[in-house]
């Protein structure tokens, strides 16, 4: 059966009558009303449940009376008809109790707590998460009991009890982590931050948002990644961060899929700040320790290759330059810099080289300058395998020949 498809379904209803297959046809409305539901159509979809429920229920199939009931009400809350949910959660809840099934039973109740949270009820609310983070993990399922310490948390903390909330959200990320939900991890650090800032921690909130980047990498969760830049850059900005402040929040600016409330924080964060007396990428790597900096400069990588050419380049200039005064890291810091690099697709690598190929020419750069950087650059390279040596190789001398650029990379 395609449980995933409205269609099929349907057609299935008229091969299975009520009054034949009884069983068949509140299957198939079962799994009728859950495709709906997907598909965003809660209405059609709470008819669907409704006539499941009552036939499970007419052939003395609790289980499944109670998994028909208990997706009703998530029909239900989708509709807006928050009362009739509260009451089907409570109802399947008690069921599921009764049959023995306390995962189902945790279920609901967590389900009840998002409706009463809703309906404005957050002291309800967090008694149904308690109720069902502990049942979730009795019966070994961390990452159910994560979601409900995360909505439990960041109910107390838009109830105006952040210290309170801090802990539920600690406890949130710790059991995500153990159960290798990683969006759930991310989500948990996320208002975990809010909850650092709220109780004027922002050093940590910063250290926290950061934790949630590595949950939302930005090819894969890009709307997510860019809510927690933002959110880095606030809490920099608090923190006194102000060159990690002005990379993070044009690092989120830089994101297609950021909200407009994403984009509207970040934006209002730069606004706050001075211009930057230096070069904001360096001056964050000159404040981390050498092992995170091949992160920090990817982020900064992933801006670039969706920018303009122009700024781009203007970016890796600058880099470049800062690297060379920086005569104990300038070393590491190309290397880190071309490390990044091999890591790109071809569609964001070739114009990163032209860049760094730009860059290494710019004419405004003293002889003595751009020699020292040629010299650099070979060394960088030559500390790489030789497969990859010979690529980057190659590739910088097809960029500057393309360029009619001064060639001897090799």
């Amino acid at each position: 059966m395609t449980a995933g498809r409205p269609e099929p379904l349907t057609a299935r209803l008229a091969r299975y009558p009520v009054s034949r297959y009884p069983v068949q046809h509140a299957t198939t409305q079962f799994h009728l009303g859950s495709a709906l539901l997907a598909a965003g159509e809660p209405a059609a979809a709470r008819e669907a449940l409704t006539v499941a429920r009552r036939i499970f229920g007419e052939a003395g199939l609790r289980l499944e009376e109670s998994k028909a009931g208990n997706m009703l009400g998530i029909a239900l809350r989708e509709s807006g008809r928050r009362a009739e949910a509260a009451t089907a959660f409570r109802a399947v809840a008690e069921s599921f109790a009764a049959l023995g099934q306390p995962a189902e039973q945790a279920a609901a109740s967590y389900n009840l707590g998002l409706v009463l949270r809703d309906a404005g009820d957050p002291a309800g609310a967090q008694v149904a998460w308690t109720a069902a983070g502990e049942s979730f993990l009795t019966v070994g399922r961390p990452a159910q009991a994560a979601a409900c310490a995360r909505e439990h948390g960041s109910c107390l903390l838009t109830s105006g009890d952040p210290e309170a909330a801090r802990r539920l959200l600690e406890e949130a990320a710790v059991l995500a982590e153990r159960a290798g939900d990683l969006p759930g991890l991310g989500a948990a650090l996320n208002v975990l931050g809010l909850a650092l800032l709220a109780t004027h921690r922002p050093s940590e909130a910063v250290e926290t948002f950061r934790r949630a980047l590595g949950a939302f990498p930005r090819t894969v969760r890009p709307a997510e990644y860019a809510m927690a830049k933002a959110n880095v850059a606030l809490a920099a900005a608090q923190a006194g961060q102000e060159a990690r402040a002005r990379l993070a929040a044009r690092q989120s600016l830089a994101v297609p899929a950021a909200a407009g409330t994403v984009r509207s924080q970040a934006r209002q964060v730069l606004a706050g700040l001075p211009p930057p007396p230096g070069n904001d990428l360096l001056d964050v790597l000159d404040d981390e320790p050498p092992d995170r900096w091949t992160a920090t400069v990817r982020e900064e990588v992933l801006r670039l290759v969706e920018a303009p050419a122009p700024e781009r380049q203007a970016a890796v200039a600058g880099f470049l330059e800062g690297a060379l005064g920086r005569p104990a890291a300038t070393l590491p810091l190309v290397q880190n810099l071309l490390h990044v690099l091999l890591e790109l697709p071809p569609a964001a690598y070739d114009p990163m080289v032209r860049a760094v190929v730009a860059a290494a020419g710019d004419p405004g750069l003293s002889a003595e300058d751009r020699d020292a950087l040629a010299r650099t650059m070979q060394s960088a390279m030559a500390r790489f395998p030789v497969p990859q040596w010979d690529r980057l190789a190659a590739d910088f001398e097809g960029a500057a020949a393309g360029s009619g650029a001064t060639l001897g990379w090799r």
